[in-house]
């Protein structure tokens, strides 16, 4: 029998960090230290500074969504369209449940433009959409982006998030018009 798979002490550290912040904590090397039952040196053996931490959080955060990405594919899609790609962050912004830890880049001001562009990098081959594209496709897969993106941002933040109610109906008006129709 294959033993349980524990995480390492840095991914441990990592998912402490995540429900400290998701526990509505301040992030500091100290914090991040008591909420994984570490000394501080102990934590700064895998985090040297508050901006090592943070981007391993960023990293942490989107292996993990791109795990579920890769799910929300169609089945043996190795080289997905854009379309296919937007698709899959669509069905995960909407049906997902997101927490303030998916705002890890907003966490300290002063890191707010490196993280950003951290969390861009690695978004990236998700959701950018390819400028060869026909104009009114191109505008469609957007659309369907920034759609995504404030059904996350909403539920992240506790700000007027879409009731569970219409979250269908929303996933089923965002995939038609992705697919070419009317919103």
């Amino acid at each position: 029998m294959k033993p349980a798979h524990r995480p390492s002490q840095r991914d441990a550290a990592l998912d402490a960090a995540l429900d400290l912040l998701r526990d509505g904590g301040s992030l500091s090397l100290e914090s991040a230290a008591r909420a994984a039952g570490m000394s501080k040196p102990g934590l700064m053996y895998h985090f040297s500074t508050k901006e090592a931490l943070v981007a391993a959080l960023v990293d942490h955060l989107i292996d993990d969504y791109e795990r579920t990405f890769v799910a929300l594919l169609p089945a043996g899609e190795t080289d997905p369209s854009a379309r296919q790609r937007i698709a899959a962050y669509l069905e995960w912004s909407v049906t997902h449940v997101h927490d303030a830890a998916d705002l890890v880049t907003l966490c300290d001001p002063r890191l707010r433009v490196v993280m950003g562009a951290r969390w861009a990098e690695r978004f990236r081959p998700w959701l950018e959409v390819p400028a060869d594209l026909p104009e009114a496709e191109r505008a469609r897969l957007h659309a369907v982006r920034l759609m995504a993106d404030g059904c996350w941002f909403a539920d992240a933040t506790c700000i007027l998030p879409v009731p569970d109610a219409d979250r269908a109906a929303l996933l089923a008006t965002a995939r038609g018009f992705l697919e070419g129709g009317d919103a």
